[in-house]
């Protein structure tokens, strides 16, 4: 979606390759070009097989003979506004660890970055494509997985529910309009990618553009239209405006491949203590702390000491005492039960974004 904004000229983040660049290559001196630009695009680390994929979707994005209908995502495409990540796989919940720490980090840097903004993560593009319907579960598996992690309390004005109205997945305290797109659409091209891809928007990007504003109308308008053209078929049913009455906005989120698909139910399930902050546990620290018994004849484990540990991105977390801390934690000094080390920690974390994020933010 876009404001209609005048579009900053700027050129293309990644040039292309010569996959797609006629019979000219690209010289050396543009290909270190293209590469400092994606590392400066990119939050984490970069793959070998990011930079291809990167490229290959902004070459789609900035298309003039076939426009892509997202012209917000155009515009980010255009002003270098975009923000890669890197997944191996969509079917190795293994290797999902980093997708935290990148979206964190987004959600710290994207309100400076301007209203034209996404952060696209990528995962390997496979030799053999799965089925949409083995993708559907994938994508949630994922939403679920970073719901699950999520150290910051769900917002409070924001339903717990998919099937409530005014539902949005949440990470991280923010809101965020969820898409994905995969290789199985092959139908509904703008959801089609050569791998598993999910961007995600915070809401911010689309205040002043409600539908009931002139600028949020023209960009339905010309969105709608542009994907009559791109995909040769109708705007998908499930496609609406957050808030209104009979749209539900989990459904938009991974759509059909035809106008006759329908989107299976939600498998979203908010924690009980959604509602709560979560601190922080040390790499290996669940399973070993979890593995160790109560002194004898001290009763439950919750009145056990503890001990309140610190890393390099101040954050903070409960520890066992006695037990060899882990790499990368150093002790704080602070010694206690349970709740008065909770209690401590609540007094000096007041803000659970990295302390790298914070450093870049400053």
């Amino acid at each position: 979606m876009s404001d209609n904004r005048p579009l900053a000229a700027a050129p293309n983040p990644l040039p292309p390759g010569p996959s797609t660049a006629g019979a000219v290559a690209q010289s050396p001196a543009a290909d270190a070009t293209a590469a400092q630009t994606l590392a400066a695009c990119t939050i984490g680390a970069t793959p070998p097989w990011g930079p291809a994929a990167a490229r290959e979707l902004v070459e789609t994005l900035l298309d003039t003979d076939r426009p892509f209908p997202c012209t917000f995502a155009v515009a980010a495409a255009k002003k270098q506004s975009l923000r890669f990540g890197f997944i191996d796989s969509p079917h190795d919940d293994s290797t999902w660890g980093p997708l935290a720490g990148i979206l964190q980090d987004y959600l710290a840097t994207y309100r400076q970055l301007g209203k034209d903004t996404s952060l696209v993560v990528l995962f390997r593009p496979e030799e053999q494509p799965s089925t949409l319907d083995h993708y559907f579960r994938r994508f949630w598996s994922v939403l679920q997985f970073l719901h699950d992690g999520d150290p910051e309390p769900w917002p409070a004005g924001s339903p717990l529910d998919p099937e409530e109205l005014w539902w949005e997945f949440s990470f991280g305290g923010t809101e965020i309009f969820v898409v994905c797109n995969t290789p199985a659409h092959v139908t509904r091209h703008s959801r089609h990618n050569r791998g598993f891809m999910i961007t995600f928007q915070p809401r911010w990007v689309f205040e002043g553009l409600e539908p009931d504003t002139p600028r949020g109308a023209k960009a339905r308008q010309v969105i709608r239209n542009r994907i009559r053209r791109f995909d040769g078929m109708e705007p998908a049913a499930e496609l609406g405006n957050h808030g209104e009455e009979g749209n539900r906005e989990w459904r938009q989120y991974f759509l059909p491949d035809t106008a006759e698909g329908k989107v299976p139910g939600c498998p979203f399930l908010a924690r009980r203590d959604a509602r709560e902050a979560v601190t922080a546990v040390p790499d290996g620290a669940r399973d070993e702390a979890a593995s160790v018994p109560a002194p004898a004849g001290t009763g439950p484990a919750d009145q056990r000491r503890y001990t309140v540990l610190v890393n390099d991105d101040r954050q903070y977390s409960l520890w066992p005492a006695g037990l060899p801390v882990p790499g990368r934690w150093r002790g704080t000094g602070v010694h206690g039960g349970r709740d008065a080390c909770l209690a401590h920690v609540a007094r000096v974390w007041t803000d659970m974004r990295p302390a790298r994020s914070l450093d870049r933010a400053a």
